[in-house]
């Protein structure tokens, strides 16, 4: 099981890469890297992928300096992080509290 305490100690050493694919959809989505470390610093992990390949990673929902939910997505590598993604969670897909998907 990953530990967020982990995930934001990687933060705070600078141990944490955004793989190619997650600066992309950033761009596309709006989000800003500053709000990914804010959200992982404040969140709380509500998903674990432990079968994940190569690294087990986990979703995270936390809030950004302005105050929106974040999702974000990292892998947990042992030594350091790296974020898969991260997306303002859609109502229509996510329970009120934002921690649940909708069936």
């Amino acid at each position: 099981m990953i530990d967020i305490t982990h995930l934001r100690k990687y933060y705070n050493e600078d141990n944490v890469l955004i793989s190619e694919h997650a600066a992309m959809r950033f761009k596309q989505r709006g989000v800003k890297t500053k709000d990914v470390r804010c959200a992982v610093n404040n969140g709380e992990i509500i998903e674990q992928y432990p079968e994940d390949y190569p690294f087990p990673s986990c979703l995270i929902l936390g809030k950004t300096d302005s105050g929106e939910w974040l999702h974000v997505v990292m892998s947990d590598e042992g030594s350091m992080s790296r974020v898969i993604t991260a997306y303002y969670p859609d109502p229509e897909k996510w329970t009120d509290d934002l921690k649940c998907r909708k069936e």
